[in-house]
């Protein structure tokens, strides 16, 4: 900050040591333009006056105050200082309402997003979340984690047809109705029922269909993991295929009949159309949005997941979702053209029912954590 009124100091001592034959007062500008990117309104005024009072003191002082060329140059400098000082408070007003409107963004994301816990059951979780646009922390895909009536824990996660803020709408639909539907469904398919409902119902009041008329309909995996027990439950409704890591092998785990993503059809969803897996203590789950798999390099290559897991180190969940997000980054080579949204679920010896809200999870400008879901 001291650097413009430095510079006004040393251009009126220049200025003034070599006398009348060379004019380097109309540099003075410069004080008050390189206030206005580094402060506020005022100090940018203040700078401009005393470029301005520093204009007028090398007049005086080489005698040349009424001449034609020294009133040009102070009244230049003064029309100039005043040009700068008003484009900065139009800046200044612009990035109040900027943020004032992201704190509010980011409040209704996080209450429709919220950070999954870091334990739930016996399950010991991880997330990341990388959205689209620059100033959004969530858009198109989701996740969230819910206690069943009984002894298990189900999740959900999803990928909305779009992407970005566009699509938080319909994201909202679906983790409204899994909340609801986790603790009152008994089974996994009377679960995907209901959000099959819920959205067939409402799609249309949450979709900008004047804006984008194309089909609209959500992929999405849910989970059942009982606590007490090493089997788990699946039913994927068109959504990419988890990843089960067991003793640093990675198994693709393939629905045997997956299912139309919600809001295609509207129908029971029958009991032959679960998916059991084997989930012991000490197995990680991989589930992604295709934000991650179809995400490309600078060359058009994508990502290759699941070959990337059974390369990276897997002593918890958090370290391998740190290794993941590091390596799609590097991979991409920029920012993603696609949300996309990450979790790694690990079961742990312990069986005891315990819920503890911890995040560990991070967005795509902070590569520390770990956030919500990604479109299509």
């Amino acid at each position: 900050m001291a650097v413009p009124f430095v510079l006004i100091v040393t251009i009126a001592a220049l200025d003034i040591y070599t006398g009348r034959d060379v004019q380097l007062g109309p540099l003075l500008v410069v004080a008050p333009a390189l206030t206005a990117s580094l402060a506020g309104t005022w100090l940018t005024a203040l700078a401009g006056v005393l470029a301005v009072a520093a204009q007028v003191f090398i007049a005086v002082f080489l005698g040349g105050l009424t001449t034609p060329n020294r009133v040009a140059q102070i009244i230049a400098l003064t029309v100039l200082s005043a040009l700068v000082v008003f484009m900065r408070s139009v800046l200044e007003r612009r990035e109040r309402a900027l943020s004032l409107a992201r704190s509010v963004a980011e409040a209704a994301q996080r209450v429709l997003l919220r950070p999954p816990p870091r334990r739930i059951g016996p399950l010991q979780v991880a997330w990341l979340y990388m959205s689209a646009e620059d100033e959004a922390e969530i858009g198109g895909d989701l996740f969230a984690f819910a206690r069943a009536a009984h002894a298990a824990t189900r999740v959900v996660i999803g990928d909305v047809r779009g992407h970005g803020l566009a699509a938080i709408g319909e994201a909202s639909l679906v983790l409204g109705a899994f909340r609801e539907g986790a603790h009152r469904r008994a089974t996994l398919p009377g679960l995907v029922t209901a959000l099959g409902e819920s959205v067939s119902r409402n799609l249309e009041d949450v979709t900008d269909t004047e804006h984008d008329a194309g089909e609209h309909f959500i992929t999405c995996l849910v989970l059942e993991i009982p606590d007490d027990l090493s089997a788990a439950e699946m039913i994927d409704c068109g959504h990419p295929p988890p990843l089960l890591v067991h003793d640093q092998r990675v198994t693709v785990l393939y629905a045997r009949q997956p299912l139309p993503p919600l809001g295609v059809c509207e129908r029971p969803i029958e009991d032959d159309r679960i998916d059991p897996f084997t989930f012991k203590a000490g197995d990680m789950l991989v589930l992604y949005t295709d934000g991650v798999i179809e995400a490309r390099s600078p060359s058009g290559a994508f990502y290759p997941l699941a070959e990337r897991v059974a390369s990276f180190p897997t002593s918890s969940p958090d370290t391998l979702l740190h290794h993941i997000h590091r390596d799609l980054l590097a991979h991409i080579g920029g920012h993603p053209a696609d949300d996309a949204a990450l979790l790694v679920i690990e079961r742990t010896p312990s069986h005891r029912p315990h819920l503890t809200s911890h995040p560990s999870g991070h967005h795509q400008h902070h590569p520390s954590g770990s956030p919500p879901p990604p479109g299509r």
